[in-house]
């Protein structure tokens, strides 16, 4: 009976080991550009030109401030900044997130939080509005440092503005009160698509 529970788990991190590797070399790939004409960053205010449509792009992660001694030096907790990568439709780009403490009460009243950024970390906010020609794109979304990634496909009208938000989601602490939490790192990102007035 031994045999076989730690068989399964050899088999399990091994699967594990795999799909991070396999992850990392996706990243890789979609972190370098085959085309550079796909978007462009807006940093100024105005209307949309016709046949082209303005998306803010949103993400977000918390970390913890200090990095662990049996964690990596590599590792991005608490480091200054945060690389989150984006590439859409073969344009790839990486942008360099500052971290600002954030810190948010364990237990409110008495009863413990259950926001999963409850507690004192470094949180880093993707904030980017790029111009887009109207149609049908493919959005790639990566951590680089994590390796996680996500993709989306959205669809833009002409002189249209919308968000696009990649939401986190941590992993549970704790298996019996499935309490999520940033301590744990993070899980998955959930995607959000709307219809917005951006100018």
């Amino acid at each position: 009976m031994k045999f076989i529970i730690r068989l399964s788990l050899v088999i399990a991190i091994s699967m594990l080991i795999a799909a991070c590797t396999e992850s990392m070399k996706k990243i890789s790939r979609m972190s370098q550009s085959e085309k550079t004409d796909v978007f462009s960053e807006v940093t100024s205010e105005g209307p949309v030109p016709a046949g082209f449509s303005d998306v803010l792009i949103k993400a977000s992660i918390k970390t913890l401030e200090i990095v662990y001694s049996l964690e990596s030096g590599e590792s991005a907790q608490g480091k200054p900044d945060y690389i989150f990568l984006v590439n859409i439709d073969g344009q790839a780009v990486l942008w360099k997130v500052a971290g600002k403490k954030h810190e948010l009460p364990l237990h409110v009243d008495g009863i413990t939080n259950r926001d999963p950024e409850a507690g004192s970390g470094l949180k880093y906010v993707l904030e980017k509005k790029v111009r887009l020609a109207a149609g049908v794109h493919h959005v790639f979304f990566g951590l680089p440092e994590e390796p996680y990634y996500k993709v989306a496909d959205i669809s833009v009208t002409s002189g249209g503005t919308y968000v696009l938000e990649f939401k986190p989601k941590y992993w549970h602490s704790h298996l019996t009160t499935q309490t999520a939490t940033f301590f744990e790192g993070i899980l998955s990102y959930d995607v959000v698509f709307i219809e917005s007035i951006l100018r």
